[in-house]
């Protein structure tokens, strides 16, 4: 069977997130759960559709920057409107400034994107309190903007989009809207989500969830009363957050659950977040984690064979790379971080340009990434690196948080037990073999 380079390089694009609801993406996924400390998704999804099915849930979700969660979290909206939701997934980078968040600019972005998919739907809403308030906005703005009944979410749209476009919009808005907090949560279940709910109902759903990913990704910038975004967002404010009278998913930082204010967190929310860890490739003893490796491996095979069940994939590694070998050592550099993984073989395929994909060329992408790393590690990091290979633990310590941050550790499970490792790349640099 031969290997269509244009197609593999395509399917192995990085920024793609897979949702598991269309044949053509269900083919590429991979289920990590077994090595991943448990079913992750199914406990989300448990509390609402089993446990909580009236009653509104708050939960937390995070790890990595590009560890999958995105598509898990598609997983997740694909099995809960399986299970007779009504699922309102966004992308809250797409409507946010992720430099410059407040609580008002993330309750209007699930108002605006809960009443578009109504909207869509054939559900309309009647919003007035948001109609006076957008009247009085419209006069600080100084915006041309008209607001009717089925309106609702482009009047939001308009505010949000000047907004994140415009610092000095966004400081005039947010200085109105912050006040009345209290009252636009009131405002969004009287007038949102609470009609919504009931005309959901008539029509057969069980309910409404809102999943708000990419929230993990607001930069750690210090407000200009001294709090650490991250903090303020999910510690300070993280009760208003709580309120909305809906099933609501939140991602949050990964480096929240090393900060100080990690128990603030969870005492806002009523909640632990749910942790999705790095795949493993290794064990903590450093030897091979064979079925970490074994599921990385069909994740890239899967990319060049999607039709082909997974034994029959593993006898066609050599018409994609010279060497068994040269996939392990993808597979085990890349750390079981996925989204790195189908990066450097992305960047892998169009560097070589043809089949099979020889060593030399990664080990040169390998060489090349470690550099780009290297650069950015001060002397107190690579102490701390070295504290975490020899401990294979890291502690709420500042630097540990930036080191998290900044992916030169990773998170995996091991019997529901959390572990820390360096990131393999840098594992190899000179600094770590003294």
């Amino acid at each position: 069977m031969t290997v269509d380079l244009q197609n593999f390089y395509q399917a192995t694009n990085p920024t793609k997130t897979l949702a598991v609801e269309k044949d053509e993406d269900r083919k590429y996924y991979i289920d990590f759960s077994s090595v991943r400390g448990g079913q992750i998704i199914e406990k989300l999804r448990k509390k609402i559709a089993i446990f909580s099915t009236n009653e509104p849930t708050c939960q937390l979700f995070t790890g990595h920057l590009g560890c999958g969660k995105s598509t898990e979290l598609l997983r997740l909206k694909a099995d809960l409107e399986q299970s007779g939701f009504y699922v309102v997934y966004f992308e809250s980078d797409q409507d946010l400034e992720m430099s410059d968040v407040d609580v008002s600019d993330i309750l209007l972005a699930i108002a605006r994107r809960v009443s578009e998919s109504l909207e869509d739907a054939g559900i309309s809403l009647q919003p007035g309190y948001f109609q006076k308030l957008f009247g009085e906005v419209k006069d600080i703005l100084q915006t041309p903007m008209e607001l009717s009944e089925v309106e609702f979410s482009v009047g939001i749209a308009s505010i949000t989009a000047q907004t994140k476009a415009s610092p000095k919009q966004r400081d005039k808005l947010r200085g109105y809207l912050e006040p009345r907090t209290n009252g636009i949560i009131e405002a969004i279940n009287q007038e949102v989500l609470e009609p919504a709910i009931k005309k959901l109902k008539q029509k057969g759903k069980k309910g409404l969830v809102v999943i708000v990913d990419n929230l993990d990704r607001v930069d750690s910038t210090q407000k200009p009363f001294g709090r650490l975004q991250p903090e303020y967002l999910f510690a300070d404010r993280g009760a208003q957050l709580r309120q909305l009278s809906c099933h609501v998913v939140y991602t949050i930082p990964l480096s929240l659950r090393f900060s100080n204010d990690f128990g603030m967190v969870t005492e806002r929310f009523l909640t632990d977040p749910k942790v999705l860890p790095m795949v493993p490739v290794q064990l903590r003893n450093g030897s091979r984690h064979e079925e970490g490796m074994g599921l990385l491996k069909q994740m890239v095979l899967a990319r060049a064979f999607p039709d082909l069940e997974p034994k029959q994939r593993l006898s066609k590694i050599t018409a994609i790379f010279d060497n068994p070998e040269t996939l392990n050592r993808l597979c085990l550099v890349t750390g079981g971080h996925v989204r790195n993984l189908l990066r450097f073989l992305n960047e892998w395929i169009m560097e070589e340009g043809e089949l099979p994909l020889s060593r030399n060329f990664l080990e040169k992408i390998i060489r090349a990434q470690r550099y780009k790393l290297d650069l950015a590690i001060t002397g107190d990091e690579w102490d701390l690196l070295r504290q975490v290979a020899q401990e294979k633990k890291v502690t709420g310590d500042d630097g540990y948080q930036i080191l998290i941050r900044s992916r030169f550790v990773y998170e995996y499970y091991d019997r529901e037990e959390p572990w820390f490792d360096v990131n393999p790349i840098l594992a190899e640099a000179k600094e770590l073999q003294l």
